[in-house]
């Protein structure tokens, strides 16, 4: 729903003129100064005006709420019936963001505004009540920037911070008294494409939802092939159509969704897999980290009939994840997008460089985390981590000590002393620890990109680049392997202003740290949807599992 222009004009008359008197003297700016000896000024006593029951209770407020009123002059905001309702279409509205306007009680508000704005009610009732609903109001936009639910709650492992709410209240005060609610709300909603997107995703699958979503396709013996001729396909078709997938429908999509089951395809036939609906089958692939062939297996079959009600609760976790990260970002940045597995570069010169990365398998999560990164190593020799030293490597070594020469490892003390591995007790190592040389075989590959971090990871080459071709890649023990990490190193190296002659070192072989002139903005994030052009959407397998402990948190969420 939206709420462009719904403050009545009723509402600049009376719910938002100044009433001064409805607001103690001392905080008008106009009231003069009180003397610091409490004497009355010459020519005469100082009238003293009895606090309003507004005034009395605004002492007792928090200053966001007491600078709200401070705005309207003074005056209480919801004393007419068309004000309470457009603070109530306000709230309403928040579904479009993906919350929930009954977590707000606007039905609340509604029936204390009818006894709060009678005729026989008290000045303190309605004093009361007009505190109540700019709290509420005040809240919701809070929420709205910043996020409903605090992500420590749900992730105890969370280490970003949120950042304080940053409300315009000059601006929505403006916007209210203007009669346009959108602004008000636009002026609180996160900036930027990804939010953008997932909203404007969550409008259609609402949509599509509201019309009875989508068929099933069933279950089959044999995939669904282009070239087949099968009345599952005419199922196919309405399902790529239903979200903007297939070409026939691409023009205006929701023009045509209301009379969706009227519309009748043309050539070829609706039971024919023709190219077009192979092509559109692979956009869906690629949209949800499938094997791109436009064949209709198990995952793909899969995918297409996860519920539209679930696809919209994933949308509103990400809307609620954007809030928590919808502080002000450099505009010089590099994320990871760890879900989608893939690397984003934001270049200072407005350019975006993307690859595609290698991320923690779900045993071995890679963290959510900002950072920095501050230097780089060049031909890195791995110390191997305790968690893969004790899981994989140690098993290996105490069948064969072999492997360490195979691998080009060598025992060393935590000092980096080198040991005779034949000395070594391989059953109690204790803090004996293995590096691999540099080499081809290395697993971190030429390259190392470092930033600080209480994870012990890091963004790194790796000689099995054959990896990144895989659509789904989540394969490392908690690092991130960049695919052409050479050529972003290169562009960090010029946007960093740094002076490394990177290919030089590189050949020489020598194993070297070398520190960045300017540290580059970096983030490890998790978005399992992600809104694109003209609503679509695309899907990410859950790899971590962190989606349904956020939906719950969602929806067990307490009233404010």
């Amino acid at each position: 729903m939206r709420v462009a222009n719904v403050l009545p004009r009723e509402l600049r008359r009376s719910g938002m003129v100044l009433l001064l008197a409805c607001w103690p003297a001392a905080a008008s700016a106009e009231a003069p100064a009180a003397h610091d000896d409490g004497v009355a000024p010459a020519d005469g006593p100082a009238a003293v005006a009895a606090p309003s029951p507004l005034g009395e209770r605004l002492e007792a407020a928090s200053p966001r709420l007491a600078h709200f009123y401070a705005l309207q002059g003074g005056a209480p905001v919801w004393q007419d019936r068309a004000a309470v309702t457009t603070l109530i279409a306000l709230l309403e509205a928040l579904e479009d963001d993906g919350l929930d306007p009954g977590d707000y009680r606007p039905e609340r508000l509604a029936r204390e505004a009818e006894t709060a704005l009678a005729p026989a009610a008290s000045e303190a009732a309605r004093a009361r009540f007009d505190l109540d609903a700019s709290r509420t109001l005040l809240d919701a936009l809070t929420q709205l920037q910043r996020g409903r639910l605090d992500p420590r709650d749900v992730y105890p492992d969370w280490e970003i911070p949120v950042a304080p709410p940053r409300l315009d209240l000059v601006g929505i005060a403006r916007a209210l008294e203007a009669g346009d609610g959108e602004a008000a709300l636009a002026l609180a909603r996160p900036e930027g494409e990804t939010y953008a997107g997932l909203r404007q995703a969550l409008t259609r699958y609402r949509h599509i939802a509201r019309l009875g979503g989508w068929p099933t396709l069933p279950a089959r013996q044999t995939p669904l092939r282009p070239g087949d001729v099968d009345e599952d396909v005419a199922l196919l078709r309405r399902r790529l159509a239903m979200i903007g997938e297939l070409e026939v429908m691409a023009a205006d999509v929701t023009h045509y969704l209301p009379s969706l089951p009227d519309i009748a395809l043309e050539a070829p036939a609706q039971n024919r897999f023709d190219d077009t609906l192979a092509a559109a089958v692979r956009r869906f692939q690629r949209r949800h980290m499938l094997a791109e062939d436009g064949v209709i297996g198990p995952r793909t079959r899969a995918a297409l009939n996860v519920p539209a009600r679930v696809r919209i609760e994933t949308l509103r976790a990400n809307l609620e994840r954007a809030r928590w990260l919808s502080g002000e970002r450099p505009e010089w940045r590099l994320e990871v997008d760890l879900a989608g597995q893939r690397l984003d570069y934001h270049r200072p010169n407005g350019e975006r460089w993307g690859a595609r990365v290698i991320v923690g398998q779900p045993d071995r999560a890679s963290p959510v985390l900002r950072s920095e990164i501050t230097y780089l190593t060049l031909n890195p020799t791995w110390t191997v981590p305790p968690t893969i030293m004790r899981e994989d490597v140690l098993p290996r070594v105490r069948r064969d000590l072999g492997y360490l020469t195979e691998h080009d490892m060598e025992a060393i003390d935590p000092q980096g002393r080198r040991l005779d591995p034949e000395a070594v007790d391989w059953q109690q190592p204790g803090a004996v620890m293995l590096r691999q040389r540099a080499g081809p075989r290395n697993p971190l590959g030429r390259l190392v990109l470092r930033f600080p971090n209480d994870h012990l990871v890091y963004l790194h080459d790796t000689p099995a680049r054959g990896l990144f071709q895989r659509p789904r890649r989540a394969l490392s023990s908690g690092c991130i392997r960049v695919e052409n990490v050479t050529e972003l190193t290169r562009l960090l190296i010029d946007d960093s202003g740094s002076r490394i002659a990177l290919e030089r070192r590189l050949a020489g072989g020598a194993t070297d740290n070398v520190s960045l002139a300017r540290p580059v903005p970096l983030a490890l994030h998790y978005w399992t949807a992600e809104g694109e052009a003209g609503g679509l959407a695309s899907f990410r397998p859950d790899v971590y599992d962190r989606d349904p402990a956020l939906m719950a948190a969602l929806g067990d969420a307490p009233a404010s």
